[in-house]
């Protein structure tokens, strides 16, 4: 089968003839269309598969690819293929789905920095040891002609590298020059511009010695450090443009001449859009005709979904379930409060970023402290011997023995070193200084609903129930795509009750779902609509059988695994616990008295979460625990966050760890791991600081050439990088 695509089969005498019916049949074919879907609820391999192959039956679809670390899926289709289609197709197959921006999205995946420091330091990594293996034979004794020709082979192989592999360094140490401070680059580029100039001015010289093998040494090493550094931040994005992605780009405009769809960006207030079914709302408004329920977790965290009739408020984000809605758009694009809590987050992010690391605050001592020994050295060597060769030789091996190769390795070695530790404990550290804020923790905030909890209501008591009612709920539960309904369906179907012969079922959307069963109305849904008159204290949904009294189904939030272990542990640990939720205030203190939590927060939504953990802030260090996101500007304004992989894309992005596994008892081990990384981190920098007060006078004194100044550098950053090791 031949396609646009095909170059042509026969011969042509002119080029142009042949090209231009083929320009004609590509111009003919139809653009493709770029959609981006997220997937919040895959997790294994049969969850790609069963995504791609839903997608790609679908009519206009040409080919859909998973990626299962995002949750996302990345589809190629044509123009006349409707987002809404394919997110309805993915929940006839059992996955959750929301429309993404992939033009927003595009920002937040590219890692230029990271490929090119693994290209510098495997370049620096390579020329080091072809420079090292020559200078053995200068080493073992190689003098006259042979030393010199091993010494230029060195300067024809180093100086390349270094120029290449160590233009970070030399182009923030300018940056900090242009701005008249200096940081921790600004000694290493003096140190390697001396160690090359000295070289290349001994080698002119047939002198003995050459440090072209110094110079490089010192570039492979610091860029090691500096990748481990960029690897622990790698998986950072931005969570206030995760946010924004997840803002619904288009709408469907009703307007005189009838419906059209159009971007969000060209409503208006007044404007009114139909929202169908499956959708997410992608503005601001009130609605103005039709029924249904709307899911309002991702704004409040409320696990059940609000009722909505003409004249409620609605906002962008939420998801209409049941019943399709006319909406009057009262704010769109930038002016909606999904936008206001992607700002809130943004200005969080920022706040947060502040923190000051470790190795920040020991830049801030080092780098002037090494340049005044330096000068000092070099102006007293030119005093006492009035020659300019010995000073510039000695304010390299001074520099160089004083290069921060083992401060530069403290933080990273010990990061990565815990990064793997705790991986394989189901943690994710997305960020390098993540482990020194998890240590200063004095207080966890946790949200309720898919945090403490699995998040999916669970059918209690189905064992009580007779046969006939539980095949006739059976089959009207199937029918409704309330979250309970689905649930009650599942509990049923796991029981291995068979659904009953129910007619007519018809879904009114706020109240339930009905249906004809041999010739008596059956009814399931709200306790007004089917007239149950008692109280519980439960969640439930009623089912009524003709005239028959109508018999409530209780529903549970089952805890996550460890989570009553780890709320008694942090409590033994003299931690203040804190329970914040968007349920309602009777929910949440049920829950909180059956888990241990003394001290709640309900009805709580984004902004208030945020405000509030900032409060705790100002008393505490805070760490916040939550998945919603409703808790993203939370996550993002505390000290340090974490977020269950099960948790919204924004919410994984607005934290610093991730936690891959279902249990919460891996917080605990990330804890403790935490205060033996900043442990560890602290005992590497008194390596460093021990090691610059011995070498540092030994250098001074002339006792030290800048090769041996090399190998005394490599010598303490192995020693802190096996030091680093101890934290697995």
């Amino acid at each position: 089968m031949s396609s646009a695509a095909d170059p042509p089969t026969g011969p042509s005498a002119c080029p142009g003839c042949a090209a231009a019916p083929l320009a004609a049949k590509v111009a003919a074919v139809p653009q493709e269309t770029r959609l981006m879907l997220a997937l919040p609820g895959i997790h294994c391999a049969g969850c790609i598969s069963g995504v791609e192959t839903a997608l790609e039956t679908h009519p206009g679809v040409r080919s859909a690819r998973v990626n299962l670390t995002l949750r996302r899926a990345a589809v190629e289709a044509g123009p006349e293929v409707e987002i809404d289609a394919l997110i309805a197709r993915l929940t006839e197959a059992g996955y959750e789905a929301h429309e993404l921006d992939p033009g927003i999205l595009a920002a937040t995946e590219i890692d230029a920095r990271g490929r090119a420091l693994l290209m510098r330091l495997a370049v620096a990594v390579f020329a080091m040891m072809n420079v090292m293996l020559l200078s053995v034979a200068v080493w073992s004794g190689a003098e006259g002609v042979t030393r010199d020709m091993m010494h230029w082979i060195s300067a024809a192989i180093a100086i390349p590298a270094i120029l290449f592999s160590g233009q970070p360094f030399y182009s923030s140490a300018f940056a900090a020059l242009k701005g008249r401070r200096l940081n921790m680059d600004v000694p290493i580029t003096l140190a390697i511009a001396l160690a090359v100039g000295t070289s290349l001015y001994e080698t002119s010289q047939s002198g003995e010695h050459a440090y072209f093998d110094a110079g490089i040494a010192l570039c492979a090493f610091l860029l090691a450090g500096r990748y481990l550094d960029h690897r622990t931040r790698a998986n950072a994005r931005s969570a206030a443009k995760e946010l924004a992605a997840l803002d619904v780009p288009r709408a469907l405009r009703i307007g005189a001449a009838g419906s059209e769809t159009v971007a969000v960006s060209d409503l208006v207030p007044g404007d009114l859009v139909r929202v169908l079914p499956g959708a997410r709302v992608p503005v601001d408004g009130a609605v103005t005709d039709g029924a249904t329920e709307i899911d309002r977790s991702i704004m409040t965290g409320e696990t059940l979904p609000a009722a909505i009739a003409p004249g409620d408020a609605i906002h962008a984000g939420e998801v209409n379930l049941t019943g399709p809605i006319t909406v009057r758009v009262e704010a769109a694009g930038r002016d909606t409060e999904l936008s206001r809590i992607a700002d809130l987050v943004a200005i969080a992010e920022a706040g947060r970023n502040s923190y000051t690391s470790l190795a920040d605050a020991a830049a801030k001592l080092y780098a002037p402290g090494v340049h005044i020994i330096a000068v000092l050295a070099a102006a007293g060597w030119w005093i006492a011997t009035m020659d300019a060769r010995v000073a510039l030789n000695i304010a390299a091996a001074v520099l160089i023995i004083t290069c921060p190769c083992a401060l530069g390795l403290a933080v990273p070695a010990v990061t990565a070193a815990a990064s793997g530790r705790l991986f394989r404990k189901g943690v994710l550290i997305k960020d390098a200084t993540a482990l020194e804020r998890l240590a200063e923790v004095e207080t966890v905030v946790f949200d309720k609903t898919g945090t403490l909890t699995d998040g999916a209501p669970q059918p209690v008591g189905l064992e009580t129930i007779d046969a006939t009612t539980a095949s006739v709920a059976l089959a009207v539960a199937l029918g409704s795509a309330h979250p309970l309904a689905q649930a009650l369906a599942r509990g049923l179907t796991a029981r291995g009750v068979r659904r009953a012969n129910v007619t007519d079922i018809t879904e009114h959307p706020g109240q339930g779902i009905a249906g004809i069963w041999r010739g008596k109305p059956v009814r399931l849904g709200r306790a007004d609509w089917v007239g149950f008159a008692g109280e519980t204290s439960q969640t439930a949904t009623y089912l009524q059988i003709g005239d028959a009294a109508p018999r409530p189904f209780m529903f549970t939030d089952t805890l996550r695994e460890g989570a009553t272990d780890l709320v008694a542990a942090l409590k033994a640990q003299g931690k203040r616990v804190v329970l914040m939720s968007g349920d309602t205030h009777a929910s949440v203190t049920r829950f909180a008295k059956t888990i241990g939590i003394s001290e709640v927060m309900a009805d709580a939504r984004p902004e208030a979460k945020a405000q509030a953990v900032a409060d705790l802030g100002s008393e505490a260090k805070v760490l916040m625990v939550g998945d919603g996101m409703n808790d993203t500007a939370a996550l993002a304004a505390a000290h340090v966050s974490i977020s269950p992989a099960s948790a919204l894309e924004a919410a994984r992005a607005a934290s610093d760890m991730v936690l891959t596994g279902r249990s919460l008892s891996a917080i605990l081990d990330a804890m403790s791991t935490a205060k033996a990384s900043r442990k560890r981190i602290k005992e590497n920098f008194s390596l460093a600081t021990i090691y610059n007060v011995l070498a540092v006078p030994l250098a001074v004194a002339g006792l030290c050439s800048p090769l041996i100044a090399a190998l005394a550098m490599s010598a303490s950053s192995l020693t802190v990088s096996l030091n680093a090791m101890r934290v697995r």
